[in-house]
């Protein structure tokens, strides 16, 4: 059971701070999370030694400052809390500036070009808008300080710093629209998110035995196993014991950090499950969706199992994805995205609602790319995960609505009224106004909308970011152009009006896994970006550049440097899975399946020998069929050999990428058809790999 006192006994929380700090240090430190003010030196000093004493009595001996490099995954450098005397003693010591600034080597993580190897310098800085919070396991205790990463040059080299930009780019516009609205209470607009994790798990002693899993999170070969998710039973199915110790383990880790984990269960396909939480601002949902997913590995080691959270680490059935639920609300608890019970009587609501229209249709490209990895790209549009075409779900009711704007006002709103099923003594139920469609990108569901295109382990950061910023914009159009109006509702009518007419192409709310939707969403215009590479130019498209620039997000520095790094990211990505591949061909499958054919010869031989009138046709049929498919295996393998050497000679990052996708990666699938063509023939004691039934199926 849940101890009520156990959530958040690792973080220092308000709580904390509010019963540890002075009444004007702890006051002071709110104004600059709740208001943005900037910090006072004085009053980091009296925090930092306050969160000192506070780690210390937890058993911390080390602090860390915690940041989220461009590489994906969180950083951390430990510093001890010691510092000597001259009696040869040490004493405990933090001081404001050790809590405010820290200096990792900025040209060791990937920059893009913003530092080069002898250009070092870099800086962590304190996010006091993200509590710290204590890391503990068998090798102790760390305080870790969440903070943003820059280079020397004042660039960002990390996933926090942007995302708090295009937190404040938000609220600048989006309290503009409050204040024409005659909101004049609320002072900051924060967005907020609730991330779904989708992961698999698996025993570990079979991870072990697969060189692919361990070096690229994905099986590189594997046929399928006799049974996949065609039942449908494993959705939502009973959760067996040592899966529901782990994740009662699990809980406990992620409520001592504060993170409110909800919610959880089994997903579609076998060994595959979902953790969700209860929606916080979206920086703090980041860094605890960061917090999430390394505590799924590092728990899951503890059960002797496994945590995948690659998006396609098995072929054949479903991947792994993470729902991005986001949504806007005041300072005071108003959520904007919230309809009301009669929604086309709430203006202010309309007006933030098509705001989000307008954003995702004029900037479908870049929700793209930051749903964009090469992991995502075996699932995007294969009738598992949306398509790679971005389009908005909204429901019958404001689909309605919507029309209703086009046509000179709304004047109604379609409700659900109760859903009786027909048994006597179950109590008739209120249904909901409007249906939810899986297939959608990007769908309304009540009160927020669910981003459904973001990859299970990529950081939440790049598509908030982007939501962000594109919805600011929008709404500092419409601010630009009400502020001016003379007559405030005629020219509200105009623009939502306007909105509707221009941009209803990207509302669609049909089967986003037909083809006739692709075909039709290819009269309407929208784009179809279909792989990682076609995505990452958009980074750098003019139209980019000044978006984020206007509301100083990115610069175009920072944007050409992701779109280095992103580019060298999945070259790299594709280079590594292409000499697994090569290794496990050459190591394992070839020896085995020669091993295999060589006691199929030796039998043939031992059966004519004893008895020539024998017959020996089922084996020499095997042998024929096994050497012919390890023959095409290992000329297949050379020809793979052959091009990644290629790959690695073509300079420019966009060409290798290109190169990469369309040249390497067949190869890789036609290797690996032969690989698994393999796998069905050879005796199974012979085969060096752990199965797919296996791997899904025993636990």
């Amino acid at each position: 059971m849940l101890n009520m006192e156990l959530f958040g006994t690792n973080v220092f929380n308000d709580a904390v701070m509010k019963e540890r700090l002075p009444k004007n240090t702890y006051k002071a430190l709110r104004k600059t999370i709740d208001e943005g003010l900037a910090l006072d030196p004085a009053v980091a000093e009296v925090v930092a030694n306050a969160m000192k004493d506070w780690a210390i009595e937890k058993g911390a001996t080390h602090y860390t400052h915690w940041f989220q490099p461009m590489t994906g995954f969180t950083a951390e450098k430990h510093d001890s809390f010691i510092s000597p005397t001259a009696d040869g003693r040490v004493i405990m010591e933090f001081s404001g500036k050790e809590l405010i600034k820290g200096e990792p080597d900025a040209s060791s993580f990937p920059s893009g070009g913003i530092r080069v190897t002898f250009e070092a310098r870099g800086y962590t800085a304190w996010d006091a808008t993200s509590p710290a919070f204590l890391k503990e396991d068998e090798s102790g205790v760390v305080l870790c300080i969440p903070t943003a990463f820059c280079a020397y040059t004042g660039e960002a080299l990390d996933k926090k710093t942007p995302l708090l930009r295009s937190m404040e780019a938000l609220s600048k516009q989006a309290v503009r629209i409050l204040r024409l609205f005659g909101n004049t209470t609320s002072k900051r607009v924060i967005s907020t998110v609730g991330p779904e994790q989708e992961y698999f798990l698996i025993d570990k002693k079979f991870y072990e035995k697969r060189l692919d899993l361990m070096l690229t999170g994905r099986t590189l070969f594997g046929a399928p196993a006799p049974k996949g998710q065609e039942m449908e039973d494993h959705y939502f199915g009973s959760i067996n014991e040592r899966i529901s110790v782990f994740m009662k383990d699990l809980n406990t880790e992620l409520w001592k950090l504060g993170i409110p984990a909800k919610t959880q269960h089994k997903e579609v396909a076998p060994a595959q499950y979902e953790i969700a939480p209860i929606f916080e601002t979206s920086n703090i949902a980041t860094d605890h969706n960061q917090l999430v997913m390394d505590s799924l590995k590092k728990v899951a080691v503890r059960h002797g199992l496994v945590c995948l959270l690659h998006e396609k680490p098995f072929a054949g059935i479903n991947g792994s994805g993470k729902h991005n639920n986001w949504s806007m609300s005041t300072d005071d608890g108003l959520n904007l995205l919230d309809p009301g019970y009669t929604p086309h009587d709430n203006a202010q609501f309309l007006t933030f609602l098509m705001a989000v229209v307008k954003a995702v249709d004029e900037y479908a490209d870049l929700l793209r790319v930051a749903a964009a990895n090469p992991g995502n790209d075996h699932r995007l549009g294969a009738n598992e995960a949306p398509p790679a075409i971005v389009s908005i779900f909204l429901g019958e009711q404001l689909s309605d609505i919507m029309d209703q704007l086009g046509n000179g006002g709304p004047k109604s709103s379609i409700q659900g009224g109760p859903l009786t099923i027909g048994v006597t003594t179950l109590p008739p139920l209120p249904k909901d106004s409007t249906d939810r469609n899986r297939t959608s990108p990007f769908a309304f569901t009540g009160n927020k909308f669910e981003f459904r295109m973001v990859p299970s382990s990529l950081s939440i950061s790049g598509p908030n970011v982007v939501l962000n910023t594109i919805v600011a914009e929008i709404l500092s159009q419409i601010a630009d152009r009400l502020e001016q109006a003379v007559d405030f509702t005629t020219e509200l009518q105009a623009l939502l009006k306007e909105i509707v007419t221009q941009h209803k192409r990207i509302v669609f709310d049909g089967n986003n896994y037909s083809e006739e939707w692709v075909q039709e969403a290819e009269r309407r215009g929208l784009p179809n970006i279909r792989s990682t590479v076609e995505a990452i130019p958009v980074l750098i498209s003019d139209k980019a550049i000044t978006l984020y620039e206007k509301h100083g997000v990115l610069s175009r520095t920072e944007l050409h440097s992701r779109y280095e790094i992103f580019l060298e990211q999945y070259a790299k990505h594709i280079n590594i899975e292409a000499q697994t591949m090569i290794q496990i061909g050459k190591r394992q499958i070839l020896p085995a399946v020669v091993k295999y054919t060589t006691e199929l010869a030796q039998s043939i031989q031992m059966i004519k020998a004893v008895a020539s009138s024998m017959p020996a046709s089922a084996q020499e049929e095997t042998l024929k069929e096994v050497s012919w498919a390890l023959a095409s295996f290992k000329e297949k393998l050379g020809v793979l050999e052959r091009l990644t050497a290629e790959a690695k000679s073509i300079t420019d990052a966009y060409e290798q990428g290109v190169f990469y996708r369309d040249v390497v990666f067949t190869a890789m699938n036609a290797l690996r058809a032969d690989g698994d063509r393999l796998e069905a023939l050879v005796d199974a004691a012979c085969w060096p790999l752990p199965t797919y039934s296996e791997m899904l199926f025993i636990l």
